[in-house]
């Protein structure tokens, strides 16, 4: 690609904006739009659908002008949280949930994850250490449990592509006769530990009733890899061992231009859609999600607000949207130099505010305490956020990307922050169906929605 400058705001939150370069690409899709920003805010205001070029004038305060203009955008954070208020009131939610990512096996060279380990390192022919893992069902099963008896409602698990994963055993089969070379496959004998299948994971940590949120669009590609098998049928056989909901996790920038540079070897776009559709289809709730603060720009973040929102006209199966702001430190990323930082505040303050304006058919907007830390999590929750993620027993993937904001939250926390900034604190179910309001001053706090839970708490 030739290089040539785009401006970027990055901003210390204390100190007016600066102009400095960013993103030195020569993407097609620029932050250039004929509209204005007074236009695009009013459309805001007035409870209007956006167009791609209103959310790229929110999300610059003004694509006429360099740098991010500090009034303006409290004017948008305003609009956004008038927004939140109308639609789903004082509430602050959280969930109850683990994680359990069952591998950090994967070649599939994002640059911007350090969560991967090179899947060469977990064959038994390899001698040197390595620091990832792998695990089997039955390890993956004995957490969960051990989880489920403290309280938990939803386990997530997001994992590595490691090769020698098959959806299941007729899929393995057709693995193992395959005389193709493409299939980034090996099988589990070459390995130390074997992974079973991914229908044998979802048994395994399908117990006591826990609801299992995992499998995403570029899993579900691994699981049909050298098949004519349909996404349908992927999700269905997926289903029926225990999945109860996809993250829409792997969807990064869903524009094919930033793709080709962070993550060339992912499914496109297209694909993506394609996945997350099919799992609709057969009857499993979404979550979406945007990976942003790397080499795209606001047009990029605004096209692929567009295609979440187009995602759920068609399928109505997206239960909250969750801004994830790119955390640079030790990815590929930034170790080769295409980086020099993540989103500036101000970047993560619009993010989260035009996509509560943008996002009409989706009703709940996520705040991050991993990516944004409390404090800047909970300013979140005035930008027109409205959930404050989850308890998250155990968070590997940021933290090996150099995330600085912890692993875990106890109940007690989440009631004692969201009430002192004057919102109403509620345990959730992973689908928003069940809501569970908690009164600060009804201690000791504990989960109450899980299987087993009984109100005691779930850490210490």
């Amino acid at each position: 690609m030739t290089v040539e400058g785009q401006w970027w705001t990055m901003a210390d939150p204390r100190e007016p904006s600066v102009n400095v370069p960013r993103g030195e690409f020569d993407f097609d899709h620029r932050p250039e739009t004929d509209q204005s920003f007074e236009n695009a805010l009013a459309k805001a205001r007035a409870g209007d659908r956006l167009a791609v070029a209103d959310a790229v004038e929110l999300l610059t305060t003004g694509s006429d002008s360099e740098g991010i203009d500090r009034r303006r955008k409290e004017r948008v954070l305003e609009a956004a949280d008038r927004r939140r208020a109308e639609e789903v009131g004082e509430v602050v939610t959280f969930v109850a949930n683990l994680n359990n990512n069952v591998t950090t096996a994967c070649n599939t060279g994002c640059l911007f994850c350090n969560f991967k380990d090179r899947s060469e390192q977990f064959r038994s022919s390899h001698e040197a250490d390595h620091p990832g893992f792998t695990k089997t069902p039955a390890e993956s099963r004995e957490i969960v449990e051990r989880a489920v008896d403290r309280g938990i409602y939803e386990v997530t698990s997001v994992s590595g592509l490691h090769p020698a994963f098959a959806l299941d055993a007729e899929h393995r089969e057709r693995l193992e006769t395959s005389d193709r070379e493409d299939l980034n496959y090996r099988p589990p004998g070459e390995y130390d530990t074997n992974p079973g299948t991914y229908c044998e994971q979802l048994r395994a940590m399908s117990v006591g009733g826990v609801h299992v949120h995992s499998m995403t669009p570029e899993e579900a590609y691994h699981a049909r890899r050298g098949t004519d098998w349909s996404y349908e049928e992927v999700y269905g056989r997926l289903q029926d061992a225990g999945l109860d909901s996809v993250p829409g996790t792997a969807a990064e920038i869903l524009v094919d231009e930033v793709r080709e540079v962070i993550c060339p070897a992912k499914i496109d776009t297209a694909e993506w859609l394609e996945a997350m559709e099919a799992a609709a289809n057969v009857g499993l709730d979404l979550t979406s999600t945007i990976m942003y603060g790397h080499v795209e720009n606001e047009a990029h973040r605004a096209l692929h607000l567009d295609r979440v929102r187009e995602l759920q006209d068609r399928t109505g199966a997206i239960t909250e949207f969750v801004p994830l702001s790119f955390v640079h430190h030790d990815t590929p990323l930034h170790d080769r130099g295409m980086v020099d930082g993540g989103a500036t505040t101000d970047e993560d303050e619009l993010m989260i505010a035009v996509s509560r304006l943008y996002l009409d058919n989706i009703e709940h907007i996520q705040s991050s305490w991993v990516k944004y830390g409390d404090a800047q999590g909970l300013k979140m929750l005035t930008c027109g956020a409205d959930d404050f993620m989850g308890t998250i027993l155990s968070e590997e993937i940021t933290k090996r990307a150099g995330g600085e904001f912890g692993e875990y939250r106890s109940v007690a926390e989440y009631v004692d922050m969201i009430s002192a900034v004057g919102r109403v604190p509620a345990e959730r179910s992973t689908d928003y169906r069940t809501i569970r309001t908690v009164d600060p001053a009804d201690r000791p706090h504990g989960p109450e929605l899980g299987p087993t839970a009984d109100g005691t708490p779930l850490v210490e």
